[in-house]
């Protein structure tokens, strides 16, 4: 079998935020999925070259002014033209800590994924409102739906 390589680009400011972040990670990271390669790059780091690599990808953003992150926004400036093309389908799951609503941000990030023709597999998760521990399990499993429905070739 081959392995599938999951890429997640998260945005992780604040301590909350990378827990959510290693929530996602630790998911994929199960035991019990082996064949799955899944690694974390900061949304300024990562680029086309990433995203060219990967058989998925899990995007998560703070919602700052009704909007994604700005270092989430830069990822896909960076990225659009040169993945336009070539990740037609891609499927992507996307999480969201939203202090309000997130409805800007998951409106923003879906009108660019479509504009990429991603397929997203799952609803957006909105972490919204004050600072649960229940956004780390969920997180966390999303991280390992995502990787077991990559492994599984479902995704």
């Amino acid at each position: 079998m081959q392995t599938k390589h999951l890429l997640v680009v998260a945005h992780a400011p604040s301590e909350n935020t990378r827990k959510l972040r290693d929530a996602v990670l630790r998911g994929a990271w199960a035991e019990e999925i082996e064949g799955v390669e899944t690694k974390w790059i900061a949304p300024l780091e990562a680029g086309p070259e990433d995203v060219l690599a990967a058989d998925g990808l899990i995007l998560g953003t703070t919602e700052n002014l009704g909007y994604m992150s700005g270092a989430l926004k830069d990822f896909f400036d960076r990225c659009y033209y040169p993945c336009l093309e070539k990740t037609q389908g891609l499927p992507y799951a996307l999480y969201i800590r939203a202090g309000k609503d997130g409805t800007g941000t998951r409106r923003a990030v879906e009108s660019i994924a479509t504009g990429l023709r991603w397929r997203p597999v799952q609803e957006p998760m909105i972490c919204r409102g004050e600072w649960q521990e229940s956004f780390v399990e969920q997180c966390e499993e999303l991280g390992m739906a995502m990787a077991a429905g990559l492994e599984a070739g479902v995704f």
